[in-house]
C-alpha cells in the first residue's frame, strides 16, 4: 500500500493596481483557500522588498509563507520597481534623500493599506525593506501587531559599503543589468541599480541609522540575520535589539548570507511560525 501524504493547503493569488499621485503601484496577495477574501478579517503578513527587489523576486516565498502560517501574504512593488510605474522625473534624482526609508511608510504604504482594506498586519522586510517595515510599525502603532526583519541594516557599516561596491563592480557586466531588466522592465533597471548604489555610497547617507524607528517600536520584533551576510555583520541585529529596549529577539542563521528566505527557506519558515505563535 502506498503511503499517503497530506496535500499542501490550496492557495488563491490575486493582483491589484493601486493609484498614487506619482503612478500606479502593483500588489499581489496570496490567500490560503480557507481564508475569507478580505484583508480586514485577518492579520496578514506584508512583505517589503530589498533595494533591487520586487514582487517577482520574492519568487515562491510568499506562497510558502502563506501555506506555513495560514495567513494571507501581501507584497507590492515600490514606485519605480518591478511592475509598478517608473518614477516621474522629479522623483528620479539621485542619490535618494536620507529619509527615503521612512518616506515609504509615510506615503506609499498608507495608499496600499487603504486601497486593499488592510487593518491589522505584521510587517516583514528584507534588507532595506526591513527599515521600511520598521518605520511602518512606528507610524502604524495601532495596526502593526508585529515586525520581522531579515538582513536589515541598522546603520551604514563599512562592510555594507564594501558589499555595495563589489556588487556595483559586478554590474559593469551588461549581462547583469540585462538580467535585472527582466524584473524591472521599461527602462527601470538602471535607475533601480543606481538608486541603491549611489545612495548607500553617498557621503550624505553615511550617518543614516534606524535608531528613531526602533526606539518608537510598538510591537514585538524578530530580527533574522545570516552569520555570513555580505552586506552587514551581526552588529546590525544587535543594535536593533539594543535600540528597541527589549522588544526585539535576535536569531542568527549560521552559515547563511544575505537572503535567508532563499538560502534556508524551511528554517526561516519554522522560525517565523514559532514567532507568530507567541
Amino acid at each position: 500500500m502506498s503511503e499517503s501524504h497530506p496535500q499542501p493547503p490550496r492557495l488563491v493569488s490575486e493582483t491589484h493596481w493601486v493609484s498614487s499621485p506619482a503612478g500606479r503601484l502593483f500588489a499581489q496577495i496570496w490567500w490560503p483557500a480557507a481564508c475569507q477574501p478580505t484583508l480586514a478579517a485577518h492579520v496578514p503578513l506584508v512583505l517589503f522588498h530589498d533595494s533591487l527587489g520586487c514582487v517577482a523576486l520574492w519568487r515562491d516565498f510568499p506562497a510558502a509563507l502563506a501555506r506555513a502560517t495560514g495567513r494571507p501574504v501581501l507584497a507590492y512593488d515600490r514606485l519605480g520597481f518591478g511592475r509598478s510605474d517608473a518614477r516621474p522625473e522629479p522623483l528620479k534624482a539621485l542619490p535618494l534623500p536620507k529619509h527615503f526609508v521612512e518616506d515609504e511608510a509615510l506615503h506609499s504604504f498608507p495608499l496600499i493599506k487603504a486601497a486593499l482594506g488592510l487593518d491589522r498586519f505584521i510587517a516583514f522586510g528584507h534588507s532595506v525593506g526591513g527599515g521600511m517595515a520598521a518605520f511602518c510599525a512606528k507610524h502604524q502603532p495601532v495596526h502593526c501587531l508585529g515586525l520581522i526583519t531579515e538582513s536589515a541594516q541598522a546603520f551604514v557599516e563599512e562592510r555594507t559599503r564594501a558589499g555595495v561596491l563589489e556588487a556595483k563592480a559586478g554590474f559593469a557586466d551588461p549581462a547583469q543589468l540585462e538580467r535585472l531588466g527582466r524584473y524591472h522592465a521599461d527602462g527601470k533597471a538602471r535607475w533601480v541599480l543606481d538608486a541603491w548604489t549611489e545612495t548607500w555610497l553617498s557621503p550624505g547617507f553615511a550617518d543614516w541609522t534606524l535608531l528613531e524607528a526602533m526606539q518608537a517600536l510598538p510591537c514585538p520584533h524578530l530580527a533574522l540575520h545570516g552569520s555570513e551576510d555580505e552586506f552587514g555583520s551581526t552588529r546590525h541585529p544587535e543594535l536593533l535589539q539594543q535600540w528597541s529596549g527589549g522588544k526585539t529577539q535576535v536569531q542568527i542563521i549560521e552559515g547563511c548570507q544575505h537572503v535567508p528566505h532563499r538560502e534556508r527557506e524551511g528554517e526561516v519558515l519554522a522560525r517565523l511560525r514559532k514567532f507568530l505563535a507567541v
